[in-house]
């Protein structure tokens, strides 16, 4: 999964790749099939990389990515707009299941799917994420 570029904004639905940065902020494009572009300011708008949110666990935070490639392989996942609080823990306890049930609320569920089901189809969403190639070292001996 490459999620490289994939933002949340705060206050707008959906996801958004951004697809430049100017000087006070990015230039997104959204990732429905509108295509809708905005430019936000870094002052006023919070951009979160899907590649970096992580979600309370009880020992250790997990990490987004994580979450939802493990939710590529159940078989249902709850409608967000329908499914209640119980049917989304429940369907959670499977997807992260060191989730902390007090710090992970069900709007933070909903959310969740929300992105995987606008992610599921998309074709970087099942590419192995870029990994930068190890830097060329001289050989200290010659």
């Amino acid at each position: 999964m490459n999620l490289h570029g994939i933002v949340s904004v705060s206050g707008k639905p959906g996801l958004w790749r951004a697809l430049t940065q100017s000087k006070t902020g990015f230039i997104l494009e959204s990732l429905d099939e509108q295509k809708l572009k905005l430019v936000v300011n870094l002052s006023t708008a919070k951009l979160a990389a899907l590649e970096e949110i992580t979600v309370f666990g009880e020992t250790e935070d997990l990490r987004l990515p994580d979450i939802l490639e493990r939710m590529k392989t159940l078989a249902t996942i709850p409608d967000a707009k329908k499914a209640d609080g119980k049917a989304l823990r429940t369907f959670f306890r499977e997807a992260a299941p060191d989730h902390d049930e007090e710090k992970v609320y069900a709007s933070d569920i909903k959310k969740i799917i929300s992105w995987f089901e606008i992610l599921k189809n998309r074709p970087e969403f099942n590419a192995e994420p870029e990994i930068p190639a190890p830097a060329e070292t001289e050989d200290p001996a010659e």
